[in-house]
Parts: structure tokens; C-alpha cells; sequence
């Protein structure tokens, strides 16, 4: 018998997330050395790792010898028992592959498009000015990740929707309660995460067949009346499928976004020459943008299964097998970024990060985050004369999807 390499734990145990140098540090070993890992732990299903940037890029473009499944999301396997058990099983867009998933993404792709995300343009402004205003009215002190950053892209996917402002903390209390089941900070009263995430889904099932049923019956022109009234092939969206879709939607279009304005900002603050460039040249916001979401990488993995054997960075791997394809990883490759631990807003191949996937299940919402960091960003260094880190950050521990949760800064203003 062999011993289990402990340097797939990175990939599984939430806790080690929240410790980025040591994390990227093991990252950085398996590039080099073991780019793409068999690991086998107790509880979970073998799968490999794939660290590389190409590597990870490949597979993500390939949607017909790389399938994503129902399980494209790791957990144990005794959890992933017990959701299929009980009736729990992911019915979104990262849960199809073919026809299946062409025919969803349809359904609400034209409200993703970039002429349509470029309409909201003026609602974005408005909301970003806002908070801009709400941390100027808080002298200049405040924790940026949860005070801003999370209400302003809560409130931009939440106006997509036609949910009203009053109804936010419960939508952030939902969202929380997924994708941050693995940190203590979200458990509330609950002690078992599984519980967390079974009554959360309930709490998400009673809020949107009321929803569904105000859109059917009153439709308006939102995102929520689209899904609400949604057919796929000429039929309507099961109660399962509809759930899950205004599920991911408002899951997705908000934690990934917030953590990649948080801890986009935190890098960008421990260099205050980058501060400095950035308010002399707002020119720079969008190369800027995509380098806060390379060094962020919110999404921290999906899972692919091998429709026929493959051969990535010369490991044979059989059909059947499961890729856990790492995005932190492949967004520090040195191969495709140069220097790539150090945070640089003049980067000149940023957009090639691949924080947002690849191929048929390339972000439906990339633009809308896009937009959303560039709008808020350069009013935000506008409206300071100083700005600066003003305590440790936190980071969230979470496998999935997780960032800078806590960030607490200071500003003077002009």
C-alpha cells in the first residue's frame, strides 16, 4: 500500500483555502512536478488534478471527450449520496452537457449577451455610485468586502431579477448559506453544514415558487418572469430545473463577483504605486479588472469525466476517470504568466486568465461581472485621496467558491 499524496488536501479541505500563500506555494510544486495528480482520499472518488494553465484550458474547450455530469462539483461521497437520497440533485447549467445544456442556456442567454448587459449600464452606475457614497458616509472605514463589495453585487444581480431591495438579506442569507456552507462564520445555529445546505434549498424553493407564481400570474420585464414562463423544447421547466436555475443564477451572478471586487482590491492596495496608475490612467480599468479576477480565480475548481482516455502533460488517463480542474492553479501558471505571483494591473496577457472556463459552459454571466467591477472601480479610486489596507483580510473557507470575506480598509476623500 502507498500513502496518499497529502498535497491533494488543497483541493478538498476548505481550510487550507483560506491560507493562500501556502496554498499557491503547493500549486506551484505540482506544476512543476506533478501537473496533473491522481489523488486518492478517504471518502471521496479518485480523481485527478489539473494544475496547468493549458492543460486546464484544453479540457475546458473539449465538451464532447470531457463531459461535466450531475457531479460537477466535488464533495465527499458519502454527502453526494445523501442529496440524491433525500431528492437533492444539481439540475443547472454546470450540471448538463450537449443538448440538454444548449437548450437552458438558451432560455436566458439573451440577457447575458454584451448589447443587453450594456443597457443596464446606467442602473450599474447608479448603484455603484451609491455604495461609493455609503463608504464615504462611513468616514472612509470600513470592512470593503462586506459593506460594499457584497450589497453592490448583491443588488445588481438581485435588480436583474425584479427582486425588491427589501428582500436582499434574505437573498444573501440564501446564496451564503450554499456556497459558504464550509465556513464556520456562515453556520449560524447550525452545526452540520449538510443541514445548512438542505434547509437553505428549502428556504430557496419556498422563496421562488412564490416568485414563479407572481411572474406567471403578473409577468414583468425581468429575468425573473423569463425563467418563471420558461419553456425548453417546447416544454416548460420542471419545478426541480426552475429552482436551480434561479438558484445558479443568483448564487453565481453574486458570491464570485464580490469575491473577486474584495480580493481584487486587497491586492491592488498592498502596492500603492498600482493605486497611483490606476487614478492617472483610468484607461487601464478593463486590463486591471482581468487581472483582479486572475489573482482572485472565485471559482475555485469544476469536475470533467473522460468520455474516451486522454493524455495531459504526458499522463495517461482512462475513460471514466474525473478531472478536477483548478482555476487559482492554472490563473498562477508561470508558463502563461510571467511573474505571475505578483499582481500587475498592466499585465499584458490578463485576459488570458481562465477564471471563467472555457467552451460550451464558458460563464454565462462574465460580462455582467465584467461590467460590474469595471464600473464601480475607477469610481472608487476617483473619489479617494488615500486609500489603504487597514487590517488583516480574511479569507473564506470554502472548496468551491470562496475569496476575501472580511477586508477592512481606510480612505480620505477628495
Amino acid at each position: 500500500m502507498t500513502s496518499p499524496d497529502l498535497r491533494g488536501n488543497i483541493f478538498l479541505d476548505p481550510t487550507l483555502y483560506a491560507d493562500q500563500p501556502k496554498w499557491h506555494a503547493v500549486a506551484a510544486d505540482l506544476r512543476d512536478n506533478d501537473p496533473v495528480l491522481r489523488v486518492e482520499e478517504e471518502g471521496y472518488t479518485p480523481f485527478w488534478a489539473v494544475t496547468r494553465h493549458e492543460d486546464v484550458f484544453a479540457v475546458s474547450r473539449d465538451n464532447e471527450h470531457f463531459l461535466n455530469t450531475r457531479n460537477s462539483i466535488m464533495a465527499p461521497d458519502l454527502q453526494m449520496e445523501y442529496l440524491k437520497s433525500i431528492g437533492i440533485e444539481g439540475e443547472t447549467l454546470i450540471h448538463m452537457d450537449g443538448e440538454e445544456h444548449s437548450g437552458h442556456r438558451g432560455l436566458a442567454n439573451d440577457w447575458f449577451r454584451p448589447r443587453a448587459v450594456a443597457k443596464r449600464q446606467e442602473s450599474i452606475e447608479a448603484i455603484a455610485d451609491e455604495f461609493v457614497d455609503k463608504f464615504r458616509q462611513m468616514d472612509g472605514t470600513c470592512d470593503f468586502a462586506r459593506d460594499i463589495a457584497t450589497p453592490y453585487t448583491l443588488r445588481v444581480i438581485m435588480g436583474i431579477f425584479g427582486i425588491p431591495v427589501e428582500d436582499e438579506p434574505t437573498m444573501l442569507k440564501l446564496t451564503q448559506g450554499i456556497f459558504g456552507a464550509a465556513d464556520p462564520e456562515y453556520l449560524g445555529d447550525l452545526s452540520d453544514p449538510m443541514a445548512l445546505l438542505t434547509d437553505t434549498l428549502a428556504q430557496f424553493d419556498q422563496y421562488f415558487t412564490e416568485l414563479t407564481d407572481d411572474r406567471r400570474a403578473h409577468p414583468t420585464d425581468d429575468l425573473a418572469t423569463v425563467i418563471a414562463n420558461g419553456e425548453v423544447d417546447g416544454c416548460p421547466l420542471g419545478n426541480n430545473a426552475r429552482l436551480w436555475y434561479y438558484t445558479i443564477v443568483a448564487t453565481a451572478g453574486h458570491d464570485t463577483t464580490s469575491f473577486a471586487l474584495s480580493g481584487g482590491l486587497e491586492a491592488l492596495l498592498r502596492d500603492p504605486a498600482q493605486v497611483a496608475l490606476l487614478q492617472s490612467r483610468p484607461d487601464l480599468v478593463n486590463n486591471a479588472v482581468d487581472e483582479m479576477i486572475r489573482w482572485t480565480s472565485p471559482v475555485r475548481h469544476f469536475l470533467r469525466y473522460l468520455t474516451q482516455p486522454a493524455v495531459l502533460s504526458g499522463v495517461e488517463i482512462p475513460e471514466g476517470d474525473r478531472l478536477l480542474l483548478s482555476y487559482p492553479s492554472a490563473n498562477r501558471d508561470e508558463r502563461m504568466f510571467d511573474d505571475s505571483m505578483t499582481f500587475d494591473v498592466t499585465r499584458p496577457n490578463a485576459n488570458r486568465m481562465i477564471a471563467f472556463g472555457g467552451g460550451e459552459h464558458f460563464c454565462l454571466g462574465s460580462t455582467f461581472a465584467r461590467r460590474e467591477l469595471r464600473t464601480i472601480l475607477p469610481k472608487l479610486l476617483a473619489a479617494v485621496d488615500t486609500i489603504e489596507v487597514a487590517g488583516e483580510p480574511e479569507w473564506a473557507q470554502a472548496a468551491f467558491v470562496g475569496g476575501v470575506k472580511h477586508l477592512p480598509v481606510a480612505a480620505t476623500f477628495r
